[in-house]
C-alpha cells in the first residue's frame, strides 16, 4: 500500500510561503530563504542529501495544488505555461493538479507528466493510488493542497524542514484546524546547519 507523505519547508513562526506570492516570487516575498536547505550549498550536507533522496526516490505519483504549478489564474486560456522547473521537472512520475479549470496533460521530459483534476483531493488521491503501484505518494504543497490533504485523512506521515527565519506574514500549514487535529506524534529528528528535519506521523 502506497505511503503518502507531506513534505514542506517552514519558518520559524510557522509559514511555508511568504507574501504576495508571483511569478516573480513563487515562494512570496522572503520565502526561498526557508528552502536554503535545499537550494545552493545546504544540498551537499548528508543529512540534506538523505532527506532530498527520501523525498523524491521512491515517488509514484505527486499532488499539487494550481498555486504551486504556477502564477496563472482563473481559466487557462491560450496560457503555454508548463511549470516552473523547465523542460525536465524533478518529479519524474505523474503528478496531479487540483484546479477548478479543465486542461489537456502535460507531457515534459523525465517521466514528469502534469494531469490537471477538477474534482478535488479524493479525487487526485485515488489517481494517484492508481498509478503509484505501492509507491509513495507526495502531497507536495502549496498551504491548500496540503491542508485539504490532512483534512481528507490521506497524510500518513508530515515532514517539516524547520527554518529559523522569521516571515511575519504568508501562508501557514496549520491554519483551520480545530484543537488537536491533526494528532501528530514526532518520530524522527535530523540536523543540518540552518535546518531541522522533524517527522511526524499522523495518529488516526
Amino acid at each position: 500500500m502506497s505511503r503518502t507523505n507531506l513534505s514542506m519547508s517552514m519558518s520559524a513562526d510557522g509559514f511555508v510561503a511568504g507574501p504576495q506570492q508571483s511569478a516573480d516570487h513563487p515562494l512570496g516575498i522572503g520565502g526561498q530563504r526557508v528552502h536554503a536547505w535545499h537550494i545552493g550549498p545546504g544540498l551537499d550536507h548528508p543529512v540534506n542529501r538523505q532527506v532530498m533522496s527520501e523525498m523524491l526516490d521512491d515517488m509514484g505519483a505527486t499532488i499539487m495544488g494550481r498555486n504551486m504549478f504556477g502564477p496563472v489564474r482563473g481559466e487557462w486560456g491560450a496560457s503555454d505555461w508548463t511549470g516552473w522547473w523547465g523542460d525536465e521537472p524533478p518529479y519524474h512520475c505523474p503528478v496531479f493538479v487540483l484546479t477548478h479549470h479543465a486542461r489537456e496533460p502535460i507531457e515534459l521530459e523525465g517521466g514528469t507528466t502534469f494531469f490537471f483534476v477538477t474534482d478535488g483531493i479524493e479525487s487526485a488521491y485515488a489517481q494517484a493510488t492508481a498509478v503509484a503501484a505501492g509507491r509513495s505518494i507526495s502531497i507536495a504543497g502549496g498551504a491548500s493542497c496540503a491542508r485539504q490533504a490532512i483534512s481528507a485523512g490521506i497524510v500518513d506521515e508530515i515532514d517539516i524542514q524547520l527554518s529559523p527565519e522569521i516571515l511575519g506574514s504568508g501562508e501557514r500549514l496549520f491554519d483551520g484546524f480545530a484543537p488537536g487535529r491533526p494528532e501528530l506524534e514526532l518520530v524522527r529528528v535530523l540536523e543540518a546547519p540552518g535546518v531541522a528535519h522533524l517527522r511526524y506521523r499522523v495518529v488516526r
